[in-house]
């Protein structure tokens, strides 16, 4: 058993399976997650539990990543998670909001996390540490 990091073995063996390229989306409640093809880990336990700002922290102490994309709509809907976007990723990709639910469909793995205010959504590319 950990004793540190990531406890949810799910979501800690699909993490140990990424590798450079693959996509993680980490999104709040409302995110329809279509077509049903990525693996998806629900975090979501009750309204705001997990927060997106837990789950994304702690996904980014364990994974390299390249790159990351948003809906454009949060810059307007959701200024806290703007900005917390902005800090996480100075190169921060904007697409419309339908782009990101089509981009999502490629994804390998789907974390859901209890947010529920709009546009908590990222998706992240993974890296490769050299």
């Amino acid at each position: 058993m950990n004793k540190a990091g990531i406890l949810n073995w799910h979501l800690a063996g699909t993490l140990a399976e990424l590798g450079h390229g693959d996509r993680v989306l980490v999104c709040d409640v409302g995110m329809p997650i279509l077509p049903r093809g990525p693996r998806v880990v629900d975090l979501a336990f009750r309204a705001e539990v997990p927060s997106f700002v837990e789950v994304l922290d702690g996904l980014l102490d364990e994974l390299v990543v390249g790159g990351a994309t948003a809906a454009k709509d949060v810059r307007d809907a959701n200024p806290e998670v703007s900005a917390l976007l902005d800090t996480r990723f100075p190169d921060l990709e904007l697409v419309s909001h339908e782009k990101l639910k089509k981009l999502t469909a490629d994804a390998r793995l789907v974390v859901r996390t209890g947010e529920a205010r709009p546009y908590a959504n990222v998706l992240l590319r993974c890296g490769v540490l050299f």
